[in-house]
């Protein structure tokens, strides 16, 4: 079959021949129709994150959409390596597995699933969003973070701020309050966390999350306790690490947790993403993609960033 390789870590993949794979007891072989090229997919593609093997060898791609064995069209999550979801045919246990709307087409539903399933995950599983509660979202501007606005919004959040660098994309964004990451933010940070915060997604970590830390906890510890703020860490696109001061955390709310593969079970991030499928169309989800034959993978992994490349086999 043809499918997009990793012959050396750091290095793009090449559009080659590749073995066909083979279903075992409980698994299925799929036949892709989209698989969507995200952040994740490369950072494992380059050996640097926390899940990736220690070998190249492989096909990339963590999930797609396809039709199963039986005739099912189906998202697919954690293909077996080394049969990832950029090629013709994948490998994927049945149990990953989650059926797709019949109006919604294959690369639709991949962009929606990659872009959005975060922040699903996020505020239905960690963070566990309730209505009327405030969002803020910091790297609202990218893929995922637009998304997370949909589903904030879905999840019945009465006000969502959305935290970005890029003012021109942040004003095109359907946000409640948007803030640039420019020299005059910390002050208006520090008045949407007076207003009251109560989940802060954050997709990019480093320098800008300290920033938004600060200004949330800065100057607190009434008597009369502080209110509860869910802080959940999603992305490290602007820096691994970050210092925090100890009284972050004894003078306020702020409660630090990670949502991602290993706080939360394979199981739920299939499930999450049934979920989401099947609300979607009546939801009106919807963002910005670009499809490209299976061929192009080498333009697509050096692409924009802030496009959602989905690659077809049969484009």
């Amino acid at each position: 079959m043809k499918a997009a390789v990793v012959n050396s870590f750091g290095v793009s993949p090449s559009f080659q021949d590749f073995r066909e794979p083979e279903a075992g007891e409980d698994e299925t072989v799929v036949t892709v129709d989209a698989a969507a090229l995200s952040p994740i997919v490369k950072s494992l593609a380059s050996g640097r994150h926390y899940a990736s093997g220690t070998t190249a060898g492989f096909v990339p791609g963590v999930d797609g959409v396809g039709t199963d064995a039986d005739g099912r069209r189906v998202y697919f999550l954690f293909p077996k390596a080394p049969f990832g979801s950029m090629a013709e045919k994948s490998l994927v246990a049945k149990a990953m597995t989650a059926p797709v709307p019949d109006k919604l087409a294959s690369d639709h539903a991949a962009a929606i699933v990659t872009g959005a399933l975060a922040s699903w995950i996020a505020f239905s599983r960690r963070a566990k969003l309730q209505k009327g509660e405030t969002v803020l979202i910091l790297g609202a501007t990218g893929a995922s973070g637009s998304m997370a606005i949909q589903t904030a919004r879905h999840f019945g959040a009465s006000r969502v701020v959305a935290v970005g660098r890029n003012a021109a994309k942040l004003d095109r964004l359907d946000a409640d309050v948007k803030v640039v990451l420019d020299d005059d933010a910390d002050t208006v940070l520090r008045g949407q966390f007076d207003r009251g915060v109560d989940v802060v997604l954050d997709f990019v970590w480093g320098d800008p999350a300290a920033r938004v830390l600060r200004a949330a906890t800065r100057d607190r510890g009434s008597r009369m306790g502080e209110p509860r703020l869910r802080y959940v860490q999603l992305g490290t696109m602007a820096g691994d690490e970050i210092a925090i001061r100890g009284d972050m955390l004894r003078s306020t709310g702020l409660e630090m947790i990670g949502s991602g593969i290993g706080s939360v079970a394979v199981t739920d991030l299939v499930a999450g993403a049934g979920e989401l499928l099947a609300v979607a169309l009546q939801a009106g989800f919807d963002t910005q993609f670009t499809s490209l034959p299976l061929e192009a993978v080498k333009e697509a992994w050096s692409g924009d960033a802030d496009i959602r490349y989905i690659l077809m086999p049969r484009l």
